[in-house]
Formats: structure tokens, sequence, C-alpha cells
């Protein structure tokens, strides 16, 4: 790998990604390397671009990471990737995407995946996705992902947009049986001309059911965010949504929050607050010595951390 490829998994990995218990590594819609062990299988898929991951029934503690990274400007790279989680495994997978463009066309990546967790596994599943480079070509990330939870499952969702990424369309679409869980965090930082959209559609079928939503934000300059949930309570069940942004300069953020109970024991709480750094928080860092700039930073940090 070059250089820039490196720095590029460094961002959405954050480690060297081939220290997990298996590894797929995808660049400019190619396999670039790959490994696999006796409970965590590999596929690639053969009437489609992707993957199938196999985890068997009560394996423990568990890594996947499967990165891709785009440095071909012009590149339309669409994958479907799926997740097999047998019961009772406990299983971490580190996903996202990068992109360096340096040229002049457009670099798109949109990567469908579908999670499919059998009774009482257990998924933590980390996305982390950034845009570099220099060219005027766009980074464009559309990512997609369904979720269907047996009983008894849980699964934690992590998601970040950390810098870079000039447009994306983020859906999250969910389906839960009893006692299921499903926490979702996702942070995105947008700056410049660049858009961002997220879509979260959770029904909570099974007695019992429950779903948390954390979304925070920062638009910046002249960006646009939109956040958008759909909550269904069919049972007795439980979810929190919550909506928090910081906008500065023309930022802009538009929240949409939409919970529906067709059953008397659903209990859906909606929360949104959008707004612009407090005051009193710039003063008392400037007080110890920070530039305007400067706090404004470790109070942004802080925010997304």
């Amino acid at each position: 790998m070059k250089g820039e490829d490196k720095e590029l998994l460094k961002e959405i990995v954050g480690e060297d990604p081939t220290k997990a218990d298996s590894y797929n590594i995808r660049k400019n819609g190619q396999k670039l390397d790959r490994k696999v062990n006796p409970n965590i299988n590999i596929v690639s898929k053969e009437d489609n671009s992707g993957i199938d991951i196999y985890v068997k029934e009560d394996t423990l503690f568990g890594t996947v990471n499967i990165p891709v990274i785009i440095t071909e400007s012009g590149l339309k790279d669409v994958v479907y990737n799926d997740f097999h989680i047998g019961k009772n495994a406990n299983i971490i997978i580190v996903a996202g995407c990068g992109i360096t463009n340096n040229g002049h066309w457009d670099a798109q990546h949109d990567g469908i995946h579908r999670f499919y967790l059998e009774e009482g596994a257990r998924v933590k599943y980390v996305e982390r996705h950034c845009g570099l480079g220099v060219g005027d070509g766009k980074k464009v990330l559309n990512p997609i992902t369904e979720i269907h939870m047996a009983k008894g499952s849980y699964m934690v969702m992590d998601t970040t947009q950390i810098k870079g990424v000039d447009d994306t369309i983020r859906k999250t679409k969910a389906e839960l049986d009893s006692d299921a869980t499903l926490v979702i965090t996702e942070k995105i930082l947008t700056s410049k001309d660049q858009l961002a959209k997220t879509e979260f559609e959770v029904n909570l079928k099974g007695e019992n059911s429950s779903t948390h939503v954390t979304s925070r934000s920062v638009a910046t300059d002249n960006s646009y965010q939109e956040f958008i949930s759909n909550i269904t309570g069919n049972t007795k069940c439980y979810a929190h949504v919550e909506c928090d942004a910081i906008i500065k300069g023309k930022g802009q953020v538009k929240a949409v929050p939409e919970i529906f109970a067709k059953n008397i024991d659903a209990n859906l709480i909606h929360e949104a607050a959008i707004g612009k750094i407090a005051g009193e928080q710039l003063m008392k860092l400037m007080s110890l010595g920070l530039s305007e700039k400067e706090a404004e930073e470790v109070i942004i940090n802080g925010f997304l951390k």
C-alpha cells in the first residue's frame, strides 16, 4: 500500500486493520487483502460486488475490519456487504470509507450493509467516513444500513463523519424483535458548502424492544445538515431520540422528528436542540488564555467526542 493508503486507513480504522481477527480491505472497487479464521469467514459475493461475513454462534469477542479506500478520481464504487451473526456471538466490526480525491471528477462510495442478528447475538459496529485530497472533485459517501434483530439481540452502532465529505445521504433502517436493543450514536462535522442528510427508521415490533438514537452534529460555514427520524412502537417498547446540533457562521441544521405509537404501552420520546456556541463557554475558555478560534475548536471537539 502507498503512503496515502495508510493515511486513509488510519483515519477510518484508527489502527492497523490487519491486527483484527479477520479483515477485508477494499481499494478502488477491488479486494486488496483478506484474512479469515475458523469462527469468522468472509466470502465474496458471486452475484454482486461485496462480501458475506459469517460469524459462528457463541463466538466471543471476535473482531472484523472491513475498510474501503478510494484514491481514483471519477470512480463510483457500490458494494453490498451482508453480516450473518450467529446465536449468542459477541463481535466488534469496524468499517467505513476514506476517499482521497486529487482530481477534477467526483469520487463516490455507496455502501449497503445488511445485518442479521440471531437470538442473543451482540454486535458493536463502528463506521467512520472521511475525505482527503486537494482536487476540486467531490468526495461523496452514501451509506445504507439495514438491521434485523432477533429476540434478545443487542447492537451498538457508532457512526462518525470525520471531515472532508462533500455530500452524504445516510440511511439506517432497523426492525427489532422482542427484548432486542439498538443503540445508535452519530457524529457529523460539515464545513464549506457540504451537505449531510441522515435518516433513521426504527420499527419496534417485539415486546420490550428498545432503541436509543443520539445525533450530535456541527454545521459551519455554508454547510447544510438534515436529520430525519421515524420511530414506530407496535407493542410495549421504549425509544429515546436525541438530536443536538451546533451551528456556526451560515451553517444550517434541520431536524424532522416523527414518533408513532401504535400501542398504549409504547413509550417514545424525542428531543432536539439546535443553536450556536454559548457565549459563556467561549468567555470561560478565553479567560484561560485561548483565542476565540481556539476556544471554539475546543468546544466543538468536546461536543463531538
